[in-house]
């Protein structure tokens, strides 16, 4: 099975220069997200079942839960080929023509940020999902005419971490959606402690726990701890990772027992210390702390939401009693509100 690339540069960094030999293969080997793997198992043994390809996938859920990782999974389950892209890198209608006409028969098609793809894209993606046809336009003017090619029955799988900025007509065209959830501690520890036997890294329970806990629910993150710990370990101790090293370590990259770094903590504050407490407007959050409205959106509030440390309003966010506490500032009184009848 091959497994072809077809990105730009805007294409996130980390995603491409994640580990490959740390990724799953196969369900069996996926830890985690058992709802989503349950009815994976089923739609893959019915297509292959009937000798069809699998039907259309989306995969939705905040970044680092394993929506790359679940495509390349699928593929290898079905036992065909699998074209990586993103919504960004298809900037006209002719590139995506030229990715659909080369792929075979079952071959999946995963489109990275697919909430992404502009509207002309779209409108070549239509067909080509519902009836497995290409139209093209040959000629300008009244001498143009439309011609239809046929395409192989393929599978596209889509990713994303925006859900409502995905067209209706597009979603709908999806057979099967599914959102990834954070992981529990208990898939964690096993996700730290299978990494590090693939990097041969000599790691004690304690040292398990500790980046297990701080990891965010995210397998992304808690490889990249894990990285950084054992470089840690490798300089500043003998290579062995213990619940002590892992501790210095991670305060060294300011990733606190919660797993909050610095711009989490940095979000934070500037909600209680610049605008008391809130509500405040995400972009105006974004100006105070020279950040992308949509990184805070995208990969910073999804876990203070899931922490309970901060509130969505149609105001704006609120920091909330638990985040006082968890910074140590004390939390202000404010007067009641009348009570509405």
């Amino acid at each position: 099975m091959t497994d072809e690339r077809v990105v730009s540069p805007r294409l996130r960094e980390e995603e491409i220069a994640l580990d490959a030999s740390l990724r799953p293969r196969r369900l069996s080997e996926f830890i985690g997200q058992e709802r989503v793997k349950t009815n994976l198992r089923i739609l893959i043994e019915a297509a292959k079942g009937r000798g069809e390809a699998l039907d259309h996938v989306l995969l939705y859920g905040p970044p680092g839960l394993g929506k790359t990782t679940l495509a390349n999974v699928i593929a290898n389950e079905m036992g065909v080929n699998i074209r990586i892209t993103s919504g960004p890198a298809i900037e006209r209608a002719g590139d995506l023509a030229a990715i659909l006409t080369n792929l075979r028969q079952g071959d999946v098609l995963f489109i990275d940020e697919v909430h992404r793809l502009g509207r002309v894209v779209e409108e070549i993606l239509y067909p080509a999902m519902e009836d497995y046809a290409l139209d093209i336009i040959i000629g300008k003017g009244p001498g143009a005419r439309s011609i239809r090619l046929k395409l192989p029955h393929f599978t596209i799988i889509g990713a994303t971490t925006r859900l409502a900025l995905i067209t209706s007509p597009l979603r709908a065209r999806f057979g099967a959606v599914y959102r990834l959830d954070f992981y529990d501690l208990e898939a964690m520890l096993a996700i730290v402690r299978r990494s590090a036997a693939i990097l041969q890294v000599q790691i004690d329970e304690g040292g398990v726990e500790e980046i297990a806990r701080r990891a965010r629910g995210t397998p992304r993150v808690a490889n990249r701890l894990l990285k950084r710990v054992r470089d840690y370990s490798q300089v500043r101790a003998d290579g062995r990772i213990t619940r002590e090293i892992a501790q210095a370590a991670l305060t060294l990259l300011e990733v606190d027992d919660l797993g909050l770094d610095d711009i989490d903590r940095k979000v934070l504050r500037t909600i209680i210390e610049k605008f008391d407490g809130g509500p405040v407007g995400l972009d105006t959050i974004a100006a105070a702390i020279s950040e992308e409205a949509d990184t805070i959106m995208d990969v910073y509030e999804p876990y203070l939401l899931q922490l309970g440390f901060l509130a969505r309003t149609p105001r704006g966010r609120v920091a909330t009693r638990h985040a006082y506490e968890h910074l140590d500032i004390a939390y202000p009184q404010r007067p009641e509100q009348p009570a509405l009848f």
